[in-house]
């Protein structure tokens, strides 16, 4: 999915958002938005998917701001919610839909989009989304697939459901392979992140998208061989969040693929056909 209309002011108070998470600085504030802006400007009509072009805006912020993790604040307590919520509604998750349902609640712990706000009161929030289900689900369709699984994360916080997810699919019987960022982006899971919660023994590899770099999405021309093998192998992609669906949505040559996320933004609502708010499941084969 490449750039679209609207994307580009989004972008830029996502810039500003994360500036301010960690300088007063007004002038170097203007003058990082006004170099993003500028950057934007040059390159929104590359033909290249939109999380490439925001990538590139948001690694020139953090040079700017001198920070490599504006966000690390936020993501620990995306995190520390997610445990609290997970320890209350654990017992309740037995199925594969009740995981990947819960999964998809978790997206909404992300600051990607201008359009979207972040509940303060994730418990009550999880217990809504998950008595209302999904918007889309294939979920059925779904679960049969799952013999080799790429699983490609998004956000902190999420990920503790999305590790819930993975541990239900690896005991019963598939292969998991899980992904995650390169280097800090937005509040992003990574490597960092899922060590923490002992994935790299909870699946059969635990890899990044890109190797140290920060890089939205899945940039195919970054992945690491051994993710490359795993989606050469791949009978099920997983690709959480908004940024793994604008990177692979016009891929053509991959595996049967479930996109998973709070539709968050009117763009990617449009691209879908569904309501911004919408929480979905949907599998391309």
């Amino acid at each position: 999915m490449r750039l679209k209309e609207g994307c580009t002011d989004c972008l830029i108070s996502r810039v500003e958002y994360e500036c301010r998470l960690c300088t007063d600085d007004e002038a170097l504030v203007g003058r990082t938005v006004n170099a993003c802006r500028d950057l934007l400007r040059r390159i929104s009509s590359d033909p290249v998917p939109a999380p490439v072009i925001a990538s590139r805006v948001h690694r020139l912020a953090y040079r700017m701001i001198g920070d490599t993790d504006p966000y690390r604040s936020l993501k620990q307590a995306n995190n520390e919610d997610a445990m609290a919520v997970c320890r209350r509604v654990r017992g309740d998750l037995s199925t594969f839909r009740d995981l990947a349902l819960a999964a998809v609640i978790a997206n909404t712990l992300d600051y990607g989009s201008k359009a979207h706000t972040v509940t303060d009161n994730f418990v009550e929030f999880f217990r809504r989304g998950f008595a209302a289900g999904l918007t889309v689900d294939d979920t059925e369709a779904m679960e049969p697939l799952t013999s080799r699984v790429v699983y490609l994360a998004d956000n902190c916080g999420e990920i503790v459901f999305d590790a819930l997810f993975a541990d239900y699919i690896k005991k019963n019987g598939s292969n998991v392979t899980f992904a995650v960022r390169g280097a800090p982006i937005l509040n992003d899971a990574t490597l960092e992140d899922a060590l923490a919660l002992g994935l790299d023994r909870r699946v059969d590899l635990l890899t990044a998208t890109a190797d140290g770099i920060a890089e939205l999405g899945l940039n195919l021309d970054l992945a690491p061989p051994a993710l490359e093998d795993a989606l050469d192998r791949a009978t099920l992609i997983i690709a959480k969040g908004m940024a793994n669906y604008e990177s692979l949505s016009d891929c053509r040559d991959l595996p049967p693929t479930a996109y998973m996320m709070s539709v968050k933004c009117g763009p990617i609502g449009a691209d879908l056909g569904i309501p911004v708010g919408s929480r979905v499941a949907l599998l391309r084969e």
